[in-house]
C-alpha cells in the first residue's frame, strides 16, 4: 500500500506531471539552495530525488533572503518534448508589500542543465503554465494586493485578490488581455492555482485557507479558459478543517494528474502532527501526500468520500522501508543535503580525502553567507551521529550539530573556545521574534584536543544532545524544547512555513574562516506512537 507522506520531510506545495510512465513531483525549497527538489516515481509509490534544477546564479540567488522567502510552489509540466518549470523567488515576507519575482525555465531532460530563465512577472505568487491542446500557453498566478482595503470581491482575504490569467509565449513573454478568473470561495486565502483540462471542460485547482489547519484542495470548472468558472458542489475536494483528530492535518495545495490506465490521482501538502502542551506541531513540516480520486458528473472526489486525505491508499506495490543513511566518509556532498541561499557554496565548503571541510562564515542568523549543512527531518523521532575535529581560537568561532529551522529557531552543540581552553557550549534561540535572542543553557564543557562525537536524539518536542570525546556517550546539557523547530514553533503557523533541518555548521565572525573537518554523519529513524506525544 501507499502510507502518507509519499515525500516526508519538508516537500511542500506537490506539483506533479506525467511523462509516460513516469511521474515526477516538484516540492518547494523556499531558501534552501538548490532550488526546487524533483522526485521520480514509476509506480507512485516508491520516489527517488533526481534533480534539483535551480543550481547557478543565472537561475536562482537568494542572498539576503528572509526565511520562509526564496522558492515558492513551483509547477512542473512536461510539453513539445520538453520539461517547464515555473517558479517564484520571493524577496519580502512581512508587512503589507509582497516582492515574487516570477520566472520560467526549461530542459530536455530532468536532470540536465536547465536554461536560463525568462522573467515572466511580479504580480503574486505561486504561478503556474498550462499547455493547452491547440498548442497555447498561458500563466495563472494570484494576484497579490497590499493595500489595507482591497477589492472587496472576496472578503475572507481580500489580500489574495483573484486568479489572474494571461497567455504567455518564449518568444513575445506575456500577450495579450489580463483576465481575472477566479475569486475563490468563503475560505479565501486563494493561492496556488493550476489548469488541467478533461471532456471538454477546464478545471481550476487552487488552494485556499492559508498554509495550515484551515487548508483545503478547491475545485472550478469552466467550458471556456476564461471563465466564469463554478465552484465544486463541495467546494472543496481535500481538507481536515474541523476534524483535528484525523492523523494527517493541514492538507491543501496540490495536482491533479491521471494515470495511463485513466485512474484519477491528486497531491496534497500534509503535515503530521505531535501533541505537546496541549497544542498540535508538525515536527517534520510540509510534506507531500497522494490520493486515488474517482470522477462523479464531471467532478473529482477522493474515492472513499468526503474531504479527509487517506493516511494509506491500497495498491499492488511494495512500498521501500526508510533505513537509516549513514555516511562514513565524505568522497562528495551526499544528496539529502542542502545550505542556505547562496550559489557559491565552494565558500561553505569542500570535500577533503574523505572529509567534509567547512568553512565558518557569518553567523546563525544570517541571510547572507552561512556554513550550515543540513539535511530534513523526515521522521517525528530519529537519531543523528557526526564527528568533527575543530580547532577555535576564539568565542567567535564554533563547529558542531544543529537542529535548525530558521535563525529564530534553533538548538546546537558546538566546540568553541571560552577562558583560554577548548571546550563544548549550547545555543538555543527559542522562536524570539524579531530580536533573535540567544539562549546558553549551560557552562562551557572542557574537553581536550582531537576529534568529537556529537550526537542528538529527537522524540516529538523531546531533544537531548550527547558528546563523546574517547570515554563514552554523555549528555551535554538538559533536554531541549524540539517544538520550537517547526512551523508552530513560537511565532505561529503563518509566520513560518517551511520544516526541520539537522546538520552540520561552522561560524566564524572574525572573518578568518576557520575550518571545521567532519568525517561521518548517521541518520537513524526511531520508532514513534504520535497518539502518546513526546512524553519520557
Amino acid at each position: 500500500m501507499i502510507r502518507n507522506p509519499i515525500l516526508p520531510g519538508f516537500n511542500a506545495d506537490p506539483s506533479i506531471c506525467r511523462v509516460g510512465d513516469d511521474y515526477y513531483i516538484a516540492t518547494s525549497t523556499f531558501e534552501w539552495y538548490p532550488g526546487v527538489q524533483i522526485h521520480h516515481s514509476r509506480d507512485l509509490v516508491n520516489w527517488t530525488l533526481v534533480s534539483r534544477p535551480l543550481n547557478r546564479a543565472a537561475l536562482l540567488d537568494m542572498r539576503g533572503n528572509p526565511d520562509s522567502c526564496g522558492i515558492w510552489a513551483p509547477c512542473l509540466s512536461y510539453a513539445d518534448k520538453r520539461f517547464w518549470l515555473v517558479y517564484t523567488d520571493v524577496k519580502r515576507l512581512e508587512g503589507d508589500w509582497k516582492d515574487a519575482h516570477n520566472y520560467i525555465t526549461t530542459c530536455g531532460t530532468i536532470d540536465g542543465d536547465w536554461s536560463d530563465p525568462w522573467y515572466v512577472n511580479s504580480s503574486g505568487f505561486d504561478p503556474s503554465l498550462f499547455h493547452d491542446d491547440d498548442g497555447r500557453k498561458w500563466f495563472v498566478n494570484m494576484q497579490w494586493n497590499h493595500r489595507q482595503a482591497g477589492s472587496g470581491v472576496n472578503p475572507a482575504n481580500d489580500r489574495f485578490d483573484g486568479i489572474l490569467l494571461q497567455e504567455w509565449s518564449p518568444a513575445r513573454g506575456l500577450f495579450g488581455p489580463v483576465t481575472n478568473i477566479y475569486h475563490g470561495t468563503d475560505r479565501g486565502l486563494t493561492e496556488a492555482p493550476h489548469l488541467f483540462k478533461r471532456n471538454g471542460w477546464y478545471y481550476l485547482t487552487t488552494a485556499e485557507g492559508g498554509t495550515g489547519y484551515d487548508h483545503a484542495v478547491t475545485l472550478s470548472r469552466s467550458r471556456q479558459i476564461d471563465g466564469p468558472y463554478e465552484d465544486h458542489p463541495d467546494k472543496h475536494v481535500i481538507s481536515t478543517k474541523g476534524v483535528p483528530n484525523h492523523p494527517i492535518q493541514r492538507a491543501g495545495h496540490g495536482q491533479y494528474v491521471e494515470a495511463p490506465d485513466g485512474t484519477a490521482w491528486h497531491t496534497y501538502l500534509m503535515g503530521r502532527p505531535v501533541m505537546h502542551d496541549g497544542k498540535p506541531f508538525c515536527a517534520t513540516g510540509r510534506e507531500t501526500g497522494i490520493a486515488r480520486c474517482v470522477w462523479r458528473d464531471d467532478w473529482l472526489y477522493l474515492e472513499h468520500g468526503g474531504l479527509l486525505p487517506p493516511e494509506t491508499v491500497d495498491i499492488d506495490v511494495t512500498q521501500k522501508p526508510r533505513d537509516a543513511v549513514i555516511h562514513d566518509r565524505f568522497d562528495s556532498l551526499p544528496s539529502e543535503f542542502q545550505w542556505l541561499r547562496t550559489p557559491q557554496p565552494d565558500r561553505l565548503f569542500r570535500v577533503d580525502d574523505g572529509a567534509l571541510v567547512l568553512i565558518g562564515r557569518e553567523s546563525i542568523g544570517s541571510w547572507f553567507e552561512q556554513s550550515l549543512v543540513a539535511r530534513r527531518q523526515e521522521d517525528p523521532a530519529y537519531t543523528v551521529e557526526t564527528t568533527l575535529d575543530f580547532a577555535p581560537q576564539s568565542y567567535q568561532q564554533g563547529a558542531g550539530l544543529i537542529t535548525y529551522y530558521n535563525r529564530h529557531k534553533f538548538h546546537g552543540a558546538f566546540i568553541t573556545y571560552e577562558d583560554g581552553q577548548r571546550c563544548l557550549t549550547l545555543i538555543s534561540c527559542n522562536g524570539d521574534w524579531p530580536a533573535g535572542a540567544l539562549d546558553h543553557p549551560i557552562a562551557p564543557v572542557p574537553i581536550p584536543d582531537g576529534p568529537v562525537t556529537l550526537s542528538v536524539q529527537v522524540a516529538g518536542a523531546y531533544q537531548q544532545f550527547h558528546f563523546d570525546t574517547g570515554d563514552g556517550a554523555q549528555p551535554l546539557g538538559p533536554p531541549r524544547d524540539a517544538s520550537h523547530i517547526s512551523d508552530e514553533g513560537a511565532q505561529g503557523e503563518h509566520a513560518s512555513f517551511t520544516g526541520a533541518f539537522v546538520g552540520m555548521m561552522a561560524y566564524d565572525i572574525t572573518g578568518m574562516g576557520a575550518e571545521a573537518r567532519y568525517t561521518r554523519f548517521a541518520y537513524t529513524p526511531q520508532e514513534f506512537d504520535r497518539t502518546k506525544g513526546e512524553d519520557r
